[in-house]
C-alpha cells in the first residue's frame, strides 16, 4: 500500500533529486512501488530593481514528499539516488498520517492558486528604516505600493512628523507594535 514519506535531500538539489527518482523508477523496476514525488512550492511576488516578478519558492528547502510502498528494495533505491540524505525517521521511516497528508495537499492546492507577497507591509505597520539617509529611524507606514515594491513612512525628526517617501521594501524591517522612541 502506498503511503507518504518525507525524504531529506541536499538543499538546492530538490528538483534534481525529484527528476532523478522520476526518471529512474520505471527502468529500475520501481514504477509500481513509487507513485509520486512531490516538491512543495509556492508562488511569491517580489520586486527586484523596480520590477515585480513572480518566483517559485520551495516551502520546505531540503525535503521532498514521496508516495510509495516501502520495502527494503524501494528504501534502498531511494537512498541510493544521488542527493538523497535519508528518510525522515532514519532506518525506520515513519509514514505521514492521512490527516497530515490531506492538510499538506490542501495547503499546496491553495498556494498554487494564489501569489504570496514576499514583503507584507500594511498601512499602520511600525517599521525601522535600515538603509538610506534615515537609517535607524522608527516610523509608521502610511502608503504601500506593492506593484513598485515601495512604501512611505512617517517618522519623527526633532519632534516633528516627517513623511519619508519612496523607500524600497528592503530598506525597512518590521518591528513590534511598541515603538521605543528616545
Amino acid at each position: 500500500m502506498h503511503k507518504w514519506y518525507v525524504i531529506q535531500v541536499f538543499s538546492s538539489q530538490e528538483k534534481k533529486v525529484k527528476q532523478a527518482i522520476d526518471d529512474q523508477k520505471s527502468p529500475s523496476g520501481f514504477g509500481d512501488m513509487i507513485e509520486t514525488v512531490l516538491l512543495p512550492t509556492e508562488n511569491v511576488s517580489e520586486v527586484k530593481q523596480g520590477e515585480q516578478r513572480i518566483v517559485e519558492k520551495k516551502l520546505w528547502p531540503g525535503y521532498l514528499l514521496v508516495k510509495m510502498t516501502l520495502t527494503d528494495e524501494s528504501w534502498g533505491f531511494i537512498k541510493n539516488v544521488p542527493g538523497v540524505l535519508e528518510f525522515l525517521g532514519g532506518e525506520q521511516p515513519t509514514a505521514l498520517t492521512d490527516e497530515e497528508v490531506e492538510q499538506i495537499l490542501r495547503d499546496l492546492e491553495r498556494k498554487k492558486s494564489t501569489v504570496t507577497q514576499k514583503h507584507k507591509f500594511e498601512v499602520g505597520d511600525n517599521v525601522k528604516i535600515i538603509d538610506g539617509v534615515f537609517v535607524n529611524f522608527m516610523g509608521t507606514v502610511t502608503d504601500v505600493f506593492q506593484d513598485k515594491g515601495r512604501l512611505s513612512v512617517l517618522v519623527s525628526i526633532f519632534g516633528r512628523e516627517t513623511q519619508v517617501d519612496d523607500l524600497e521594501f528592503i530598506q525597512v524591517e518590521q518591528v513590534s507594535d511598541e515603538i521605543n522612541q528616545d
